[in-house]
Parts: C-alpha cells; structure tokens; sequence
C-alpha cells in the first residue's frame, strides 16, 4: 500500500463556544465560499465542550485573532493511506481499524502522537511536521511512501534519521481513560459540492445556531444524548457526520447514504482534556477494534477523541474496551 504525505501544513484549533460568533463570518466562508479563499483543507466539528477547528495555512488567515481561540502549538502534516494509485480524497475510505496496526501502533510504539480525522472519503492521520523524520522511517518497511507536491505525487526520500536509530521497546497499551457512549446515533455521509448552496442556509443553522438546550428538549430530555456535528471540506470533498435526528432535516436525496442506511453509534474517550502529547490513545481504542474486525471512523478533536462504529456492535465494543481498560 501507499502512504500519501500531503502538501498542507495544518493548524489544530479550538474555539469556545462563546467565541464562535467572532468567527462565524471567517468559518462560513472557508465552507460555502471555499472558491473565494485559496484553502483546500477544512475541517469543523463541533462537540459539547467547544468547536475543533483543522485547517490549512491559507485557512487560518480567515480567522480572526482572539483570546477565545486556542491553537496547538504544533504545524502538522496529514497522511492518507491508499489502496493503489489514485487520488487519495477520492479513494475508497480503508477505515480506522484496517491502519490501525501497520500505521497506528507502530507510531505510537515510537511515542509519534497522532490526531485522527476519519471522514466519508478517507481517514487522515496527521502527525507533527517536526516527527515527520521518524514517521518515514517508522513507516516505510510498510508503505511505499510518497509526497504531494504542487499537487503533483512524487516520490518520498527517507530522511536519514536512521544512524543511531533504537528499536523501541513495545509495551501494551492498557485503556485508561473513561469512555461514555451516548445515546444518539450517527451517520457519516456526504453531498456533491454543487448542491451546497441548495443547503446552505439549513447547514449554517446546524453549525451555528441551532445547538444548546433547545436540543436536548427535542431528543426527550435525554441527558445522554450529545452534541456532535462534523463538517470537512477537504480538496473538494465534503463529509459529514450528524446525528439522526439532524439528518432527518435535510432534503431526500440530497445526502449521500447507503442503501441500508446505515447509523453509527459513539465511543467518546477521555474523562477530561487528553491533550496533544499523550501519544498511544488512538492506538489504545483502534487495536481491540482491529482485532475484532469491526469498522470504525475515529475523529480527534482539541480536548476527547471519538469513535463511531456499527449500532449492531456497540455493546461489544464497550465490552472489549473495558476489558482493555483493566488489563493493567
């Protein structure tokens, strides 16, 4: 297989809640109006806690400067795995569980924290600029490894990191942050960008104003029911991942989705903010998944990382993780 090094050099944001107003003009032109800025990677998504925003350079000009954003303090690249040639955003999706132990553990085995965005095209893994040395060289036994450049591929020379190179010792990666599953269920879909504008107005009051209570009240006061809403638009294609109820406001077929229609339930991992130097927590929930073959999508956002994997193996996936968990 290969492994793309994009061109984009990312930046890793949050924004507060209370902040998104200041930043809504610059966040719905990176979205709608991607034509009028020269941004090719953007990603929201929106959890309770705050708003993650990944974006490239020329994205992040968009924004503006305020005490309410936080930015990791990291450039990082991302890394897409593809099954043969081709484009990788176009690519068939390998999942989450299917890199999980040619591209996940070996890194995390290097202590290379990861930040995770699976999306309805494909799963990008990104990593530091500066851990990009010990990335090809962790990964290029596996993959023939190449680089975006000017959007052309070409082939990825290891950088020499090899003299004086230590095997590192791997040890298991026991679970030990809390998960929680909430109640609502999830689709991960997608909609051909010329339909945008038909939608536009519907999916600005998704992303920004139709959160909060007023929510809760409609899912019968479930207070295990969350708020989670992802939006990608990334070398021009669009992901999204919404919950059922969200979907359900959008026009018929105007979402792309399977015929089986298929829901996804989550697994939020992290009782409190992980951080970014915490490395192996991808690992920790992508390898007990992998081994049991269940597809997943894994979206890392600034403070928890979440799962979604297949409503029928929920109760599984608990069972195994928490196994995981005590495994100490």
């Amino acid at each position: 297989m290969e492994l793309h090094i994009l061109e984009h050099s990312l930046k890793v944001a949050s924004i507060e809640k209370e902040g998104i107003e200041i930043c809504t003009h610059g966040l719905i032109k990176l979205a709608f109006l991607a034509s009028k800025t020269r941004c090719k990677f953007f990603s929201l998504t929106e959890t309770p806690e705050d708003y993650t925003i990944i974006v490239d350079e020329e994205g992040f000009k968009e924004l503006p400067q305020s005490n309410l954003i936080s930015v990791a303090d990291s450039t990082w690249l991302a890394l897409n795995v593809v099954s043969g040639g081709g484009n990788a955003s176009s690519s068939q999706p390998i999942g989450v569980t299917k890199i999980a132990k040619s591209v996940i553990a070996p890194l995390a085995d290097h202590n290379i924290s990861v930040f995770m965005l699976s999306t309805y095209q494909t799963d990008f893994i990104l990593v530091r600029e500066r851990d990009l040395p010990m990335v090809m060289h962790t990964l290029s036994s596996e993959f023939t490894l190449f680089r975006v450049v000017n959007g052309e591929t070409v082939a990825a020379h290891n950088l020499g990191i090899s003299n004086g190179f230590v095997k590192p010792k791997l040890v298991p990666r026991p679970i030990i942050h809390p998960l929680s599953s909430p109640s609502n269920m999830f689709c991960v879909t997608s909609l051909d960008p010329d339909t945008l504008p038909s939608v536009a107005t519907l999916l600005m009051d998704v992303m920004f104003y139709s959160g909060g209570s007023k929510e809760v009240g409609a899912s019968g006061e479930d207070s295990s029911h969350i708020r989670f809403f992802s939006f990608s638009l990334i070398e021009g294609y669009i992901s999204l991942v919404m919950d059922e109820q969200t979907a359900q406001r959008f026009p018929n077929n105007v979402l792309f989705t399977s015929a089986s229609g298929e829901l996804w339930k989550m697994v939020r991992i992290g009782g409190q903010p992980l951080g970014f130097d915490e490395c192996g927590i991808v690992a920790q929930i992508s390898e007990p998944l992998a081994t049991a073959d269940i597809p997943a999508y894994y979206i890392s956002t600034f403070k928890f990382d979440h799962a979604l994997v297949p409503e029928e193996n929920i109760q599984s996936v608990i069972r195994a993780l928490r196994t995981e968990s005590t495994a100490q």
